[in-house]
């Protein structure tokens, strides 16, 4: 793992643009002793690489980011 990372994240790849790979995108476990968070303050880091996406290729492109965003949203116990 990189340095400063706990044993209970995991880094997200990051947005290539085109030049994607088939790689599923990881996403940080919740800690057991986070704080309730609002949905729009949850998973900054997948939730970036998502917009990114969309903006420079549109929604139909970047159905993997999306869905890593929602995979993370749900761990982190949100109903999406």
């Amino acid at each position: 793992m990189g340095q400063g990372m706990s044993s209970t994240e995991v880094e997200a790849p990051k947005y290539t643009g085109l030049q994607e790979s088939q790689e599923t995108p990881k996403i940080a476990a919740p800690s057991p002793n986070s704080k309730p968070k609002k949905i729009c303050c949850a998973c900054p880091h997948t939730k970036k690489l998502r917009d990114e996406c969309i903006v420079e290729n549109g929604e139909d492109a970047c159905a993997k980011w999306i869905q890593a965003h929602l995979l993370c949203l749900r761990a982190e116990g949100f109903n999406v």
